[in-house]
């Protein structure tokens, strides 16, 4: 079968607890969703077992877009390659000096262990000036002794970091050339190739942890490619990056840093495409997943990329990434009361194994707590009958209730149900802290914004968000459960590139800087030609981190175009900064010299996007149900109507309090409240005028 012939795309996203799959056959315009357990052990298991829930023969398909929590677990769990450094001699410790910063900004406590262990970050004779200069050509003889020494101490990958490298490589390319010679195999990275920019703690860590994860991501997504191949799959697998664009496997092998935040940014961008297709150009995403709640910001219809991530303290990976803010309170986030008496929701979660006590797949010796599923499970939102994800036949909502009852309500001299309403209450409120600081927090209105929920438990908070931050409408999407693996099937292919200028802007060549910029977006160019994906469109898109003299932070300008050719003139490069500082709030400062520190170049190849008309409703079914069901809400039963989300045609009203089914999600609609379905299938949520 020609490549032509298989129109079939499935995107995948391997959460920390389920495994979530979309498939689109464009030939027929048929989708199937699937949900099944994650497997923490070894992912590709969860992977393949999704694939065979979805009924597919792997023949037929033609590409596979994968998200993937691979990099990021295995460096919260330091499951990482043990690995070795070469650095410039004086270095060695800038992995442990971080910025000065410290665990506990307010207290003496705290201890940080870097990635690599002093030991194995041995240092060379060489040294570059800031301005490129070369004051000693690197001893490429101490650097294949100490490669060999850092082999011999158990080391599987190898990273280079030589200061000022980003000025001028040429001391550290010719250490990358000497190590390969004596490297007993092909993890060996340097900083330059990493990331060539200014400020060695961010390029030491980002070199340093990239070098650590290659052999952790490359025996996965080896591991993956041949149980596809075997399968008889002979498409394209492609692998989510950070910043909300697809790589190929050979780029995510060199690169795994990009991956660190795969699987969330794949959703951001399906919420993007879902939500200016249906309108909405200003949304606050919310991803309830079972062991986080992951929160990004759409403005105008445009993502924002953040510079820079820490995965966790002194973790910090520099590279272009969606800007989401992460805070433990999933579907599996554990409740307890502390030992000042005070009710605790996460951030530890119990997971897909053994999950929330409702579950019943805990052992009697496990002490792990109720988590917010079995909440709103004891409080009738969930139906123990049809747990979503396919791996249980029922919920055990009696184990639930005596967990509740046992860990928290006991402790606070609460019924077992009022317990349950003061998890989700401090969930809840765990979760609008995290929407205020991504809008409020950073001057941006939320009543502007539509609160979009997705993963499997967002819709069952959609209305507290709402009431706890002041949205004024919610967009629930046609199968919010799998938002992200619907991301993976229409994010484009994407590359960027950084380059220290370091310049003040009087002394910037225009000239010299459009022809960086046409070089990179050469290099973009042949990237997405190599990949061998059909692309609707390609185009580019420059940036330059510019600051006024003196600050330390910098402003994200893109440089302007004029009949396809970069203006890059003082004048230009002035007025756009100008304009990008007022938006974002600032006074403009005259008389103060401005400098241009990095430039930034991404290319990104647009893949076709499916028409979204295609998920929605077909049924004809009425909307009114004769299915009740008693619910829990602020100390009182509800008898509310339950529909099945799917099945309700376009235009279809629901008053609060119901429930909405389906086998991805459940969308728990308070009284006061009403839904809507659009022409796309989504759900629109307001809140219904006083009577």
């Amino acid at each position: 079968m020609s490549e032509s012939q298989r129109r079939i795309t499935i995107g995948v996203d391997v959460g920390g607890t389920f495994t979530d799959l979309f498939l689109l056959d464009e030939s027929t315009g048929e989708v199937r969703i699937a949900k099944v357990p994650s497997t923490r052990d070894d992912p590709s298991r969860g992977f393949l077992a999704g694939i065979d829930a979805l009924g597919v023969h792997l023949p037929q398909v033609g590409s596979v877009v994968h998200g993937t929590t691979v990099a990021t677990n295995a460096l919260l769990e330091r499951k990482v390659a043990r690995t070795g450094v070469i650095t410039t001699r004086g270095f060695r410790d800038v992995l442990e000096m971080r910025r000065r910063d410290r665990p506990t900004t307010w207290g003496l406590t705290g201890r940080f262990v870097p990635l690599v262990e002093r030991g194995l970050r041995r240092e060379v004779d060489e040294r570059v000036l800031a301005d490129g200069s070369v004051l000693q050509e690197v001893d490429l003889g101490q650097v294949r002794e100490q490669a060999v020494a850092l082999a011999e101490a158990g080391c599987e990958s190898l990273c280079l970091f030589f200061i000022n490298s980003y000025a001028n490589p040429v001391n550290e390319r010719s250490a990358l050339e000497a190590a390969r010679e004596v490297w007993p195999n092909g993890q060996v990275s340097a900083s330059f190739e990493i990331l060539p920019e200014v400020r060695e703690f961010e390029r030491a860590s980002t070199a340093a942890i990239n070098a650590s994860l290659q052999p952790v991501v490359g025996r996965y997504l080896g591991r993956l490619s041949q149980a596809l191949e075997e399968g008889g799959f002979a498409g394209r697998l492609l692998i989510v990056q950070s910043n909300g664009g697809v790589m190929s496997v050979d780029t995510a092998r060199r690169m795994p840093a990009r991956t660190t935040l795969s699987g969330p940014a794949a959703g951001v961008i399906a919420c993007r495409h879902i939500a200016t297709s249906a309108g909405f150009p200003n949304v606050i995403t919310g991803d309830v997943g079972g062991t986080s709640f992951d929160v990004s910001l759409i403005t105008e219809g445009r993502t924002a990329l953040a510079a820079q991530k820490s995965i966790e303290f002194g973790l910090v990976v520099r590279t272009p990434m969606i800007e989401i803010q992460t805070i433990g309170a999933g579907g599996g986030s554990l409740a307890r009361v502390d030992a000042s008496g005070l009710l605790q929701v996460g951030p530890e979660s119990a997971g897909s194994f053994p999950g929330p006590v409702c579950y019943g797949l805990r052992e009697p010796s496990d002490v792990l707590g109720p988590t917010v599923t079995d909440a709103n499970l004891v409080l009738g939102r969930i139906n123990a009958d049809r747990p979503i994800g396919g791996q249980l036949q029922r919920l055990d909502s009696d184990a639930a209730g005596r967990a509740i009852d046992q860990a928290v309500g006991r402790p606070l001299g609460l019924d077992t149900l009022a317990a349950a309403e003061a998890i989700l209450t401090v969930a809840n409120a765990h979760m609008a802290g995290a929407i205020r600081l991504v809008s409020i927090e950073r001057g941006h209105d939320p009543q502007r914004f539509a609160y979009m929920p997705f993963g499997g438990g967002g819709a069952l908070h959609v209305c507290a968000m709402m009431r706890e931050v002041g949205v004024l409408r919610g967009l629930v999407p046609r199968y919010p459960g799998v938002s992200s693996a619907l991301g993976c099937a229409i994010a484009d292919m994407r590359h960027d590139f950084v380059r220290t200028v370091n310049r003040p802007l009087a002394r910037l060549d225009g000239a010299d800087l459009a022809a960086d910029i046409e070089g990179l977006v050469v290099q973009g160019r042949a990237q997405l030609a190599q990949a061998g994906v059909a692309f609707v469109s390609i185009h580019e898109l420059a940036e330059l981190d510019m600051l006024y003299q003196g600050q330390t932070h910098t402003v994200g300008v893109e440089v302007p175009r004029a009949d396809a050719a970069w203006r890059t003139d003082a004048a230009s490069l002035l007025q756009a900064f100008e304009a990008t500082y007022r938006a974002g709030g600032g006074q403009v400062l005259q008389g103060v010299a401005l400098r241009v520190l990095n430039l930034r170049v991404s290319v990104i190849g647009e893949r076709a996007k499916f028409d979204l008309h295609l998920l929605a409703p077909a049924a004809t079914r009425p909307a009114t149900s004769t299915v009740t069901r008693q619910v829990r809400h602020q100390g009182q039963w509800h008898t509310t109507s339950v529909h099945q989300r799917l099945d309700l045609p376009v235009g279809t009203r629901v008053a609060g309090p119901a429930l909405l089914e389906q086998p991805d999600s459940t969308l728990w609609l308070e009284p006061g409240f009403q839904a809507q379905v659009d022409p796309l299938g989504n759900l629109i949520i307001e809140r219904l005028a006083p009577s």
